[in-house]
């Protein structure tokens, strides 16, 4: 009889565990879309802490702010805002401890400049958790040409600033990186 292996696929409450995220710490989420890791990042941070989640879409973010107030995260922030461009987030320098990019910077026209509005935003000694699509085409995602692969995503970090600091498990269909300023 021939076993089935079932793929993984993310799991945002595990990928934020592992990455460090904790109580207190102040999260920007990069293009949240529908709050997928800005709601799990809430219940890590807790009370103490904040979370910002950021989209272009202002459904998006809609959506964020009713599932933040039904599941009684008061450290939610919403803000429609393009992070593609220098000062975009509308954050303060050197303001966050965390910046998560989930998926969002196959789509971006300047990925470089997604990440350096990361590295912007964040304190000296913060993250920036990266979840991007793998290479491989399971006929979910992207299309493989629109995928950063692992290796020049590595180089794109290090070009802006960023010290890599280890690869985390975030499932079968994406590989994750923590990058240190």
């Amino acid at each position: 009889m021939k076993v089935i292996k079932h793929k993984k696929f993310l799991n945002p409450p595990e990928i934020i565990a592992e990455a460090g995220i904790k109580r207190g710490d102040s999260v920007a989420d990069f293009g949240c879309a529908a709050g997928y890791f800005s709601l799990p990042a809430a219940a890590a941070v807790g009370d103490d802490g904040h979370v910002v989640a950021i989209d272009i879409l202002p459904q998006a973010l809609e959506t964020v702010e009713s599932k933040a107030r039904l599941a009684g995260y008061h450290i939610v922030e919403t803000r429609c805002a393009n992070v593609e461009k220098a000062g975009g987030s509308g954050l303060d320098d050197e303001s966050m401890d965390w910046v998560i990019l989930k998926n969002v910077l196959f789509m971006s026209d300047d990925d470089t400049a997604m990440l350096r509005e990361a590295f912007r935003v964040m304190r000296n000694g913060g993250h920036a958790l990266i979840v991007e699509w793998n290479d491989t085409y399971y006929g979910i995602g992207p299309k493989e040409s629109d995928r950063i692969v692992y290796d020049v995503m590595r180089e794109s970090l290090e070009r802006v600033g960023f010290i890599f600091e280890r690869d985390i498990s975030v499932g079968d269909y994406h590989y994750g990186i923590i990058a240190k300023k």
